[in-house]
């Protein structure tokens, strides 16, 4: 459910790429606001040195990006939140080590990955598609660390529940899917839209620059100061597939997804870390808490102060140092929990 776009390196990269004529720059900015952030993206990607594949099984194809090969580290899968895609990591790879193999995949209907019906827009069908994009890029010839934000985090935690020899470590970072202690300035609005079955506006799935700018409050802690020509951009990119959005938020806030991630903690044995903003206003940082008490296994709780539900937008640098830090850890047992 975060913002999948760092705002301020927009203009820094963009502006001064010199690949792209300033002429360019200034039309897509103006008249083309959603191509500069395409440009954005591409441009990210080549200079972390990712390249895009698909995947094809049984005429379902994933889109993907990655970088390294496998190594004596185990691999990474990185999971993106609600209406986002796998170039939300783009900021968190920018710090990661580059002989890493990573790999991130466009979630179920999302971006390049092939869009069907609504049984796989639920955790569990989601978890039943990501586990075939594992098998067919054989990604679990031997055991890989999963990491998942949001709607990402609730669908990697219920894989290593029930793909258990596939995982070796697992990261979760604000993820969906627990019962709560203390509610959110989101649930409010979930409670609104329930008792209007839905027919108001759902503040995830902005369809003008004001909704957006709306969502980029409700999402980050940090105040960006964004053009209007920006805001237009990301909501026209986002525009075409908001009824498709709508239908992935209906599975997954309903009876046999929401608290999916609650339901099969039981059945996690692979060591596990949480990362969380303490202003997250979408889902509370209390769940971390239920997390650490849930697990028998070992669980890292890594708790950042001043952050809100963008963790990897608000503080990538720090995202990819708590990652690095636990994967070394990994010799060690115990829980532990730190405020940063």
């Amino acid at each position: 459910m975060a913002v999948d776009l760092d705002v301020v390196n927009l203009f820094v990269i963009a502006g001064g790429t010199l690949a792209i004529p300033i002429l360019v720059f200034v039309a897509s900015f103006f008249l083309w606001p959603s191509a500069l952030i395409k440009v954005y993206y591409w441009y990210w990607r080549r200079t972390l040195g990712l390249q895009v594949r698909h995947a094809e099984c049984g005429g379902y194809r994933f889109c993907y990006s990655y970088r390294g090969k496998p190594g004596t580290r185990p691999s990474l899968l990185m999971l993106h939140d609600f209406s986002a895609h796998k170039d939300t990591w783009l900021t968190v790879l920018k710090y990661l080590p580059k002989h890493l193999h990573i790999l991130c995949v466009d979630m179920p209907g999302h971006e390049g990955t092939t869009r069907t019906n609504a049984e796989d827009y639920s955790i569990q069908g989601q978890v039943r598609r990501i586990h075939q994009f594992v098998e067919t890029i054989r990604l679990n010839r031997k055991p890989f660390h999963l990491v998942g934000t949001s709607m990402g985090g609730n669908v990697a935690g219920v894989y290593a529940a029930c793909y258990p020899s596939d995982i070796c470590y697992i990261t979760l970072i604000c993820p969906a899917g627990i019962r709560y202690p203390s509610e959110t300035k989101f649930d409010n609005h979930l409670q609104d839209l329930e008792h209007s079955q839905y027919s108001l506006g759902n503040p995830l799935i902005p369809s003008t620059p004001e909704d957006m700018e709306d969502m980029l409050r409700l999402c980050s802690h940090v105040r960006f100061k964004i053009p209007q020509q920006i805001l237009q951009g990301l909501v026209d990119v986002r525009l075409p597939h908001n009824d498709f959005y709508h239908e992935v938020f209906m599975e997954i806030v309903g009876e046999n997804s929401r608290y999916a991630l609650q339901e099969h903690l039981h059945l996690i044995t692979a060591p596990l870390q949480v990362i969380w903003g303490t202003r997250d206003q979408v889902v509370d940082v209390s769940g971390a808490a239920v997390l650490a008490e849930a697990l028998t296994g070992p669980c890292r709780v890594d708790v950042l102060e001043n952050c809100g539900h963008s963790v990897v937008m608000e503080r990538p640098r720090r995202t990819a140092k708590l990652i690095m830090e636990f994967i070394i850890s990994q010799g060690t047992s115990g829980s532990t929990k730190k405020h940063s």
